[in-house]
């Protein structure tokens, strides 16, 4: 279904006549004052919104970190487990173990390069924070659907996880860090609540 507004003719026709026109999204997107320029880098922001700065540079060192070990035989074999556990990413062991986690490696460190390139570009930040949340909300998944990580049971523990449950289980936050730097990126139009 097409949108139409109607414009002023500027050839001379009769005032208060107009035509139909196409509504582009660009012209939707300019009403609701949501244009790529809004986008936000927290460095710059005002107030308080500067010290997103620091979990922004944070989060690039750890996906650095965590991309670059994706390279290594070891961290190839220890994420396998993860891999062929996960509903939404088994599919990934067609690549074979090496081939799946080199792929996340690139992942992880295109999401750290463009969270570094974020704090210059906005539009760069929104979308490495979004990586970054898909990123983690899969691997906190693993928590659940990895077997032998958590222990349900209705004893005096109702829930037991080992020292891997307590790793994954950190991912959470990992997370929540993503969607508040993808919030800060967001146009106000986008986000009424936020106040410079």
């Amino acid at each position: 279904m097409m949108s139409l507004c109607l414009k002023p003719l500027s050839d001379g026709a009769a005032p208060g006549w107009t035509t139909p026109q196409p509504l582009r999204w660009y012209d939707r997107a300019m009403e609701k004052d949501m244009v790529i320029k809004d986008f936000n880098v927290s460095e710059k922001g005002h107030g308080s919104y500067w010290m997103l700065g620091i979990l922004r540079w944070v989060m690039v060192l750890i996906f650095i970190s965590f991309g670059i070990q994706k390279f290594t035989p070891q961290s190839a074999h220890g994420i396998a487990l993860y891999i062929s556990n996960s509903p939404f990413v088994s599919w990934l062991s067609i690549f074979g173990i090496r081939g799946e986690a080199d792929l996340l490696g690139i992942v992880e460190l295109t999401t750290a390069a463009l969270l570094a390139a974020g704090a210059f570009i906005p539009t760069l930040s929104a979308l490495g924070s979004l990586m970054g949340m898909g990123t983690f909300a899969i691997t906190w998944s693993f928590f659940f659907s990895t077997p032998g990580v958590v222990k349900w049971s209705v004893s005096t523990d109702p829930i037991a996880w080992n020292l891997t449950g307590e790793f994954l289980y950190k991912d959470i936050v990992l997370l929540c860090v993503c969607v508040v730097l993808f919030l800060a990126s967001l146009p106000k139009g986008a986000v009424p609540l936020r106040s410079d």
